[in-house]
């Protein structure tokens, strides 16, 4: 890095990307922007400082080949050809719905969604491109690296030293995506640098001079950082030694989306409401024409808010559909009437003593699960509460909606009202490049060339030797006021690291402040002080090879800047070997311990599943094998009360002795009721995916007693549980064998595969249901079998059996699959005209699937039409439908406990928790 010519921050932002760049050998010569060359009209390429994070696909023949070019080869990295990035994106996408790609990195913090899958643009049309957010996000850095690369053929963007920011409140996942972005954009080697610390770094470098005296009376500040997607904030504390003011970073606040998008996203619906008036039916816009109207909105907004502001502007949605005629509609708004909604709709005069609203679900829309609560200053109270202490006597904004003085002027002075005296606020010359610029100050504080944002790790960490409960020693890895960024190798100690196994990793902290901390490498009683146990790491770590073996390592720890403390386990005999545990240690409570409490009876249930099924064939009645369940329930008490760490572990033990299921068809049969159980819902610990990945091995071998109904049908149910943790692609498998079973004829049955399991139409009615991550066309023919099946219905039991499955097939919010692959809106609404047709009084299992095939999501994509809404919900409240049921259908909410357990079929494991 220290050979690079440049240094180099980048601002990948939800709204725009912006490039700054100092002269690694000059840094006196200052930090300047990198004008990024993109088109800004068809054929007319200029450089500006801003590039709008848009892609834009345009349909075929809408653009010339000549109106694309650019002054560097074009390569699409998310693979979409004839896309446009940047201004023109914004220009073309502003007047055509449903074909511009936006707010790609709030996609990324969106765990509820496959964010490697191409989803975007949100519900466009089938013909429409779509790529996925990292793609998206991939395609915008490497439009800069083009870019650069063409200015600066001699020092190539990637061979620079490169700081890349992200949102203070990015989780691990986020974290990840991005660097995966960044990696596809050809920019493998950079470092991460939250955007609110990048903003104050900016103003470090900026006032350096006089640093001293600005923050001469400051003792903490908070940095606010409102973008297009995200708010973010920060507690930095100040203190001073010899004149000179000491910086250190205390607290950041949880992931909010929440930003500009939704003050344009607040306008779109009040236009959308004003458009619909005075048209026959109302009008409710489309997810692609909406987005068009809030780009529209994004403008007026801006030109309102801004120091000269008209008294009005006008907000033109372009016509398309029957609904407007083809006629373009024209609303005004007023700039007193912006001000009321984003001054006082998103910076709401509170108290310090207020919480942000906390429902069950959040507001959702274009998929996207915005914070529920809109009130940025309501979300700082509960922030503030959180970090006791003094309040802030100084304030940092930045983000492009201050640019809005009003904005910036409510949030000061609602600080100002908590704390009972003024406060300073320091200059953001110009919030939309600050990020970028403070990204490069970083890179020079580095070296030592700039101020810092010092302190360190605040407290000592240490890995627990041995077993937890057992050995109480601990080797410090990482002592306290090791400064952030920097990698500390622990050379002078060994450790054994088993490859291809589950390893779990325990960690502590010291809270303690006084005497001498403990230094790298010391061993440290945890009986003996303030320690504190924090949650522990379970990973598989492999080899290229993928040998099961124990090697000899040392470790190397580094706290990150942004809040993960990274353990390399560096191999002894080749320092290249290297494998990365990442702790997370923000967003819970350190001192909360996350062993769990296991049963003391466990070593005798797994003593009971050793007789049954170990290595040593043991002579053991069939009766025996059967009662296996009861026999472990008498010692670890009901089933239905194993928690997922007994369960897990239970799972492993079964796993060891898969082989031992062979015996007999009793040994089969509990083997793969005790293992799915065991395993259900396929996720929830760390290791899941592992196990997950050793189950499906022995799928292709199949069952052992395959011509035993009763093997055949818990084969089937094994697969149903652990759905949830398997891939698209070993769905789509399952979905073979459900097709075989239900659609071969007699000729292909009798040449069966032996190893494909026999499987009832029920076997496979509860299977099919359970896929919810095969693309959504699959489960439309999934349905269209179950509505045959419906009609076809002799029995009650069989008409429930069904109306369940089309509940799960069709549902609008799915347990564990992406938003993106579920049944389309119109497809469901045929299925609904079907249910409508039957008695719910007789049959309230049909209430029980057209509550979910018309539950509210929020996003408009998903949703069914607000008539149709309107007769379910007519139709449950006549038949005296539970309240949840009726609210499910009328708002955004979450299912209770009893309604989860009713539609997965049996309950999730006590402590397990659905993240939607």
């Amino acid at each position: 890095m220290h050979s690079a010519a440049y240094l180099v921050g980048i601002d990948l932002g939800t709204t725009n990307t912006v490039v700054a760049y100092a002269d690694a050998n000059d840094p006196a010569s200052g930090i300047r922007l990198f004008q990024v060359e993109q088109l800004v009209a068809p054929g007319e390429v200029t450089a500006r400082p801003l590039l709008p994070s848009l892609r834009y696909h345009p349909a075929p023949g809408e653009l010339a080949a000549g109106d694309l070019q650019l002054p560097w080869p074009q390569q699409d990295v998310a693979g979409t050809a004839h896309a446009v990035l940047g201004a023109l994106a914004r220009q073309l996408g502003a007047q055509v719905p449903g074909r511009l790609v936006s707010s790609a990195k709030s996609w990324l913090s969106h765990a509820n969604v496959d964010r490697q899958a191409p989803i975007l643009p949100w519900g466009a049309q089938a013909d429409v491109p779509k790529v996925s957010p990292v793609a998206a996000s991939a395609s915008y850095l490497a439009h800069v690296r083009a870019a650069w690369n063409q200015r600066f053929p001699a020092a190539p963007l990637e061979a620079q030293e490169l700081v890349l920011t992200i949102p203070a409140s990015f989780d691990e996942g986020a974290r990840a995506l991005t660097l995966a972005a960044a990696r596809m954009a050809g920019l493998a080697t950079l470092r991460l640098v939250e955007e609110p610390q990048a903003a104050f770094y900016d103003f470090l470098h900026r006032r350096r001079e006089t640093l001293h005296l600005d923050l001469a009376q400051t003792r903490r500040i908070l940095v606010c950082d409102v973008g297009g997607g995200t708010t973010d904030f920060s507690l930095i504390d100040v203190a001073f030694a010899d004149g000179t003011p000491q910086l250190e970073r205390s607290s950041v606040g949880s992931h909010l989306i929440l930003g500009g998008d939704n003050m344009d996203l607040a306008l779109a619906h009040l236009v959308e409401t004003r458009m619909a008036k005075g048209v026959e039916g109302g009008m409710r816009l489309s997810a692609a024409r909406l987005s068009q109207l809030m780009e529209r909105c994004r403008a007026a907004k801006e030109l309102l808010l801004s120091a000269d502001a008209p008294d009005k502007a006008s907000v033109t949605l372009l016509g398309a559909g029957a609904r407007l005629i083809g006629a373009s509609r024209s609303i005004d708004i007023t700039r007193e009437e912006v001000a009321a909604m984003v001054v006082d709709g998103f910076f709401p005069k509170v108290e310090l003593s207020d919480v942000a609203k906390k429902g069950r679900a959040g507001i959702v829309e274009f998929g996207l699960p915005y914070a529920q609560d809109a009130a940025i200053t309501r979300h700082l109270a509960s922030f503030l509460q959180q970090h006791p202490g003094a309040l802030p006597d100084t304030l940092l904004l930045n983000g492009g909606v201050f640019r809005a003085d009003a904005l910036a002027r409510r949030l000061a002075e609602t600080l100002a009202h908590w704390r009972g005296q003024p406060l300073t606020v320091l200059h953001n010359d110009n919030p939309d490049v600050a990020v970028a610029r403070g990204a490069v100050a970083y890179a020079l504080a580095r070296r030592g060339q700039a101020p810092r944002i010092g302190g360190g790790s605040p407290r000592s960490y240490f890995l627990v030797l041995g077993e937890v409960g057992k050995d109480k020693r601990a080797v410090c890895i990482l002592p306290r006021g090791s400064a952030s960024g920097e990698e500390i190798g622990l050379t002078e100690r060994l450790f054994a690291l088993r490859l291809g196994r589950p390893v779990r990793f325990h960690l502590a902290s010291s809270i303690a402040e006084a005497g001498t901390p403990p230094q790298l490498g010391d061993i440290v009683d945890l009986n003996e002080g303030d320690y504190v146990r924090l949650p522990p790491l379970a990973s598989v770590l492999q080899d290229s090879a993928g040998d099961k073996r124990e090697i000899t390592v040392q470790l190397a720890t580094v706290m990150t800047e942004v809040g993960t403390l990274e353990v390399h386990c560096v191999a002894e005999a080749d320092t290249n070997q290297r494998w990365l545990l990442e702790f997370q240690l923000r967003g819970g409570d350190e001192a909360e311990t996350a062993t769990s409490t296991v049963s003391p009876r466990l070593k005798e249930a797994l003593e009971k599943i050793e007789r049954i099924f170990g290595g040593k064939a043991q002579k053991i009645e069939t009766k025996e094998v059967r009662q296996l369940r009861q026999h472990l329930e008498q010692g670890l008490g009901s089933r239905e009360q194993w928690d997922t760490p007994l369960l897990r572990q239970l799972f492993d033990a079964l796993m060891l002795r898969a082989r031992g299921r062979r015996r007999s068809a009793e040994h089969e049969r509990v083997w793969l009721n005790l293992a799915g159980y065991c395993l259900r819902p396929g996720y929830g610990d760390a290791l899941d995916p592992w196990r997950i990945e050793q189950l499906w091995a022995m799928f292709d071998t199949g069952v052992q007693h395959h011509k035993d109904n009763q093997v055949c049908a818990e084969w089937w149910t094994l697969w149903r549980r652990v759905a949830g943790g398997l891939s698209t692609g070993q769905q789509l498998r399952l979905l073979d064998d459900f097709a075989f079973n239900l659609q071969a004829d007699a000729s292909q049955r009798g040449s069966r595969p032996v190893t494909l399991a026999n499987g009832s139409d029920d076997d496979m009615l509860r299977l099919g249901a359970s896929l919810e991550r095969i693309p959504g066309a699959y489960k439309a023919e999934v349905g269209a079998w179950l509505i045959k099946r419906l009609d076809k219905a002799s029995s009650e039991a069989a008409d429930t059996n069904t109306l369940w499955a089309l509940a799960r097939v069709g549902a609008r919010q799915p347990f564990h699959g992406s938003a993106h692959e579920v049944v389309d809106s119109a497809t469901v609404a045929d299925w609904l005209a079907v249910l409508l047709a039957l008695d719910w009084k007789k049959t309230e299992p049909a209430a029980f699937a057209a509550t979910h095939l018309a539950r509210m999501t929020g996003d408009r994509s998903r949703d069914i039409g607000d008539d149709l809404r309107a007769t379910v919900l007519a139709r449950l409240k006549a038949v005296g439908a539970p309240p949840l049921w009726q609210a499910m259908v009328s708002e955004v909410t979450q299912l209770d406990e009893a309604s989860t357990k009713r539609m997965l079929g049996e309950a999730l494991p006590p402590g397990l928790k659905l993240i939607s």
